[in-house]
């Protein structure tokens, strides 16, 4: 079943890629990618993706395509 995971995303980040789980569970996702044209966003997916271990198509953005906090369905 699929879930849907609130998501701050840190783009242009020299960090990136890379995930970070908050104490809380709140997910930070850092991407080297800038916020230009949606690059951020499909680099989060693939993140994501990677993170959950499920296929890139599998990860869906829901809310928030022109903000920094996004909701992705993943699963």
């Amino acid at each position: 079943m699929a879930e849907v995971v609130a998501v701050t995303v840190k783009p242009g980040s020299s960090k990136g890629p890379l995930v970070e789980v908050g104490d809380d569970g709140s997910l930070t996702v850092f991407v080297r990618e800038r916020a230009i044209e949606g690059k951020a966003t499909q680099a989060v997916i693939r993140v994501l993706a990677e993170h959950f271990g499920v296929p890139k198509s599998r990860v869906a953005l829901v809310s928030g395509a022109t903000s920094r906090i996004k909701r992705f369905r993943v699963g």
